[in-house]
């Protein structure tokens, strides 16, 4: 249990302050190691200084930090002492609803100090350290505050990198930010996740974990001696408040960073008490398809005909979902567009009754005006009586710490009334929040193909993979088979850079809770060996592993469905072979491996839908050298030979 220092009952200044009990003035200085002793961070004072440093065996990462906020206008990295210490270790294992893997142990050493000033012992907070084996997080907490409120001015943390580095960042809908050198570049609003390479080749990601009351932060990556600082917005805080986690994953390899659990154990557990409704799944979707002629003369629209056609499609071939996107309830953007009903070429409930028929569930978008004008619970609760099992929700508006709190409300509110949620158009970032409500099925973190009106080149791919998804599942709408044709379409506005086998290799690399298949019915029959990849692919993998991968250049990912594996390999647009270690496969079984593979003259520009597929017997010992076309990509369905 956390003990607190007893309350004096003081005011210094004219501003609120934190109430702490006052025990002895203890300046040890706590240090805290991993639960495997390979890493160490540890709380010092110099000179009454609030530093810390971090290390990776015996390579210092975060040398002499200042660590610390400014309350009201008071420094407290400075003239502080460090109070008593609370120790804990926590050691345990649970089951994922909307995981990378079926389970996750969380295993991890922690303390919580107290900070207070030399000046006043009335000032301050507890600072809580998190240890996990690849990386560590820390947040502060007002476990009591005397008067209404206290205002955290700014963050004055202060990272002291000890070696140069590189760094690339989350970027919105647009190309990653990097490679950036330390050196010679410096940004003062890096959003999360950001990912640090050091010239000894540790991969940092820094990032945030468990976002619920404050907006966002950012880093300010100085290229003055390699200095990381930490931005956020003002805020008032009250009685029994924790900031977010600020959080650091280390690896040897870039793909550590995505394959670690820690930022998704910072959460709380699920909250859901009944959670039988939450279903992962691929879901085909109208809005990329509108315009698309069939040769027998059909074209889709956002129509009633247009969706049953795509429930048929859906029900026979292992896809779990519809997704009816913008305009279903008039146009978006317009205050008079009633999300409680429908247009009248579409019916709603017909299509949702014709879905249930055919065992496809249908997901249906909501716009942020739609859901203020109408009341969100309200619309919310129409959509669940219509029998739609969840909301893609777009354009959400606000200040960021407004579309935190709102994302929240729209969770627990899908979560009340049994739907699944997908947020688009710049949402908040992932913090691992699916934890604890796990019908957060994935957010659209990063620049999906074709949207915000520009198609993506091959490299936004192994990048996302490798950056974004870090900080959570994601929806990228990949698995385009008319690249051809595609831009050709009402909402599909520039030409779709790739190869046809890389988009069925995004659908394996990229983790999300919905698969969104892009493309029309007919599109995908038209190629329907490789579309045979997709149909075999189950509605959620149950494993994760990155075989290999660089930032910017390439990247493998394997994917267990039951006792078989997919693997999807990407690279930018550089024709590229690599050597695959199939060392997760099982000890002494024989695997039947179906490759789809980028055929010789296949290419991101000029020859993106040819490929080849072909058949052999793999093994655990196998060692598999596989090419990749520039801009292509490269699947292994890998099934157990009984």
């Amino acid at each position: 249990m956390m003990k607190y220092w007893r309350a004096s009952g003081i005011i210094f200044g004219v501003i609120n302050v934190v109430v702490f009990l006052i025990g002895c003035e203890n300046q040890a200085e706590p240090i805290l190691v991993s639960p495997d002793h390979k890493l160490t961070v540890q709380l010092f004072n110099t000179k009454s200084n609030l530093q810390f440093s971090f290390m990776h065996d015996t390579d210092t990462i975060f040398s002499s930090s200042f660590i610390g906020l400014e309350l009201g206008e008071i420094d407290l990295t400075k003239n502080v002492h460090i109070g008593e210490v609370d120790y804990k270790s926590y050691d345990s294992t649970w089951s994922t609803i909307n995981g990378k893997q079926p389970t996750v142990k969380n295993s991890y050493n922690e303390y919580t100090c107290k900070v207070a000033s030399n000046t006043n012992n009335n000032v301050g907070y507890n600072i809580q350290f998190r240890m996990y084996n690849d990386g560590f997080a820390f947040r502060y907490q007002f476990p009591k505050i005397l008067g209404d409120s206290v205002t955290i001015q700014q963050e004055l943390t202060k990272l002291n990198i000890t070696q140069d580095y590189t760094y690339w960042a989350y970027n919105g809908e647009r190309h990653n930010l990097g490679p950036v050198s330390s050196t010679e570049g410096s940004h003062e609003k890096v959003r999360t996740p950001m990912v640090i390479k050091t010239n000894t080749g540790k991969y940092i990601a820094a990032l945030e974990g468990a976002i619920v009351n404050t907006a966002p932060i950012s880093f300010n990556a100085s290229n003055d001696n390699g200095v990381l600082s930490i931005n956020n917005k003002p805020v008032r805080v009250t009685s029994g408040f924790e900031t977010s986690w600020r959080t650091f994953i280390i690896g040897d390899r870039a793909g550590d960073l995505v394959s670690s659990d820690l930022l998704v154990n910072l959460n709380e557990p699920n909250k859901i008490e009944d959670s039988s409704w939450i279903k992962p799944g691929k879901t085909l979707w109208d809005w990329r398809v509108w315009g698309y002629t069939t040769k027998d003369g059909f074209e889709y629209g956002g129509n009633t005909v247009s969706h049953k056609r795509m429930i048929d499609f859906a029900s026979q071939n292992n896809i779990q979902y519809l997704l009816v996107d913008a305009d279903w309830y008039g146009s978006e953007f317009s205050e008079s567009s009633d999300p409680t009903t429908s247009k009248s070429d579409i019916d709603i409930e017909e299509c949702i009754a014709y879905g249930k028929k055919n065992n496809v569930g249908i997901i249906l978008y909501l716009n942020d005006v739609g859901a203020k004008t109408y009341g969100l619970e309200n619309v919310i609760k129409q959509f669940a009586e219509w029998g739609a099992v969840g909301i893609k929700y777009g354009f959400m508006k606000g200040t960021p710490k407004q579309k935190v709190i709102n994302t929240q409300k729209v969770v627990q509110l899908c979560a009340k009334y049994k739907m699944m949620v997908d947020f688009h158009d710049s949402p908040v970032a992932p913090s691992g929040d699916y934890r604890t409500w796990p019908n957060l099925m994935s957010k659209e973190y990063g620049h999906a193909q074709a949207d915000a009106k520009r198609s993506y080149f091959p490299e936004t791919a192994v990048n996302a993979t490798l950056i974004n998804m870090i900080s959570g599942p994601l929806d990228l709408t990949n698995g385009y088979f008319d690249l051809n044709e595609a831009h050709k379409r009402d909402k599909v506005f520039q030409e779709l850079p790739g190869t046809v086998v890389a988009e069925v290799a995004k659908l394996i690399t990229v983790h999300t809770g919905w698969m969104v298949l892009p493309d029309s019915p007919e599109a995908y029959m038209a190629k329907e060996d490789l579309f045979n990849a997709i149909r075999q692919m189950p509605a959620q993998f149950n494993g994760f592993k990155v075989l290999d991968g660089e930032i910017d250049e390439y990247v493998s990912i394997a994917r267990k469905a039951g006792e078989n594996w997919f693997v999807g390999s990407l690279t930018n647009r550089e024709s590229r072979e690599i050597n695959l270690q199939l060392d997760f496969l099982e000890e002494g079984e024989k695997y039947k491996a179906t490759l789809y593979e980028d055929t010789s003259d296949s290419h991101f520009l000029d020859n993106k839908e040819s490929y080849t597929i072909s058949v052999t017997e793999l093994t655990k010992e196998s060692n598999l050298k596989i090419r990749m076309a520039p801009g292509g990509g490269h699947v292994i369905h890998l099934e157990k030979i009984d």
